[in-house]
């Protein structure tokens, strides 16, 4: 035994079980009637709606946040009108 303690022990858990369990267990609440696609489709038109009817002061800090990558480009980095 060195003076500088107890030599560094390998320690490994493998969670692979468990992350098909609980992926299995997302998709059961999700229910049958699950569309992913509509599920994407509601959030691009909830954002357009967010960020639609800016004045133009709002749409300039708008395309401020764009131009820094703080908000992705929508509609040619414009909010929708």
């Amino acid at each position: 035994m060195s003076s500088h303690g107890p030599a560094p022990v390998e320690f490994s858990v493998d969670l692979s079980a468990h992350e098909m369990l609980r992926r299995a267990h997302v998709l059961d609440a999700l229910g049958p009637d699950w569309d992913p696609g509509a599920a994407l489709r509601g959030e691009e038109e909830a954002y357009e709606l967010l960020y639609s009817g800016l004045d133009a002061d709002q749409q300039r800090v708008y395309d401020e946040l764009v131009s820094a990558g703080v908000l992705p480009p929508r509609g040619g980095g414009h909010a929708a009108s």
